[in-house]
This record gives structure tokens, C-alpha cells and sequence, in this order.
């Protein structure tokens, strides 16, 4: 539903006169549109059970790791970068979409201890 503060107004010079053009958002959209490739291997996507954030003080970067039970060392599958701001938006977006998933399906429940998979693999290193 678009409001009066949704609509794009966009000034033109028409001879010696201003005419005012109104473009919904919905048009605007489609003069703004994003054509996104998706490779058949990127399809398959890749499976993830741990998750390591850190950050500086311009990027967030996100490690995706395979932990496989009884086996004493992951590799990270992926990692992505990028921007704090980006980070954010993404965390607003996962926040929606879990809601609607758990009003769809259920409340998750976090298991604590990354469903019976042991985190202290062999001694812990020493500095």
C-alpha cells in the first residue's frame, strides 16, 4: 500500500513550463530492477553448522564451518564480508524471516552445545 510519502516526484522541464511527473514506488522499482545470477553449483548451496562473526571497525566478516561429530578438525565452507550497515540490514531480515518461520512452523529451540557436538577437540592450544 503505498502512502503520499511512498510516491517519487520527479520535476521536468517542459518548454518554459514545470510539469510534475508521479511515479508510484511500484514503478520505481521497476526501473530499478536487479537481475541476479544464480549458478547451478551456487544452487546446491552449502551446508553449515557453526558460524564465526568478527569484525573491524569497516567490515563484518562471517566464516561458515562444517563441524563434523568425532572429527577433530572444519574447514571453513565460505566466508562473506561485508559492510557493518550491511551486517545490520542482514540481521533485520534473518529476524523477520524467523519469525515467520516459527509462526509458520513453531518456536525454535536453541540447543545449547551445537546439538551434542563437542567444541574442545583435542588439547586447547597455549600461546
Amino acid at each position: 500500500m503505498a502512502t503520499k510519502f511512498d510516491e517519487y516526484f520527479e520535476l521536468k522541464l517542459n518548454s518554459d513550463n514545470f510539469t510534475n511527473k508521479i511515479s508510484t514506488m511500484s514503478e520505481q522499482k521497476e526501473k530499478n530492477q536487479l537481475n541476479i545470477e544464480l549458478t547451478e553449483e551456487v544452487a546446491e548451496g552449502t551446508y553449515s553448522n557453526l558460524a564465526i562473526i568478527t569484525h573491524s571497525s569497516a567490515e563484518m566478516v562471517i566464516d561458515f564451518i562444517r563441524v563434523m561429530p568425532g572429527v577433530p578438525k572444519a574447514k571453513v565452507k565460505s566466508r562473506i564480508l561485508m559492510t557493518p550497515q550491511h551486517a545490520k540490514r542482514l540481521l533485520k531480515a534473518l529476524s523477520d524471516n524467523i519469525s515467520k518461520y516459527e509462526q509458520a512452523h513453531g518456536e525454535i529451540h536453541d540447543n545449547e552445545g551445537f546439538g551434542g557436538i563437542p567444541m574442545n577437540f583435542g588439547p586447547t592450544a597455549k600461546a
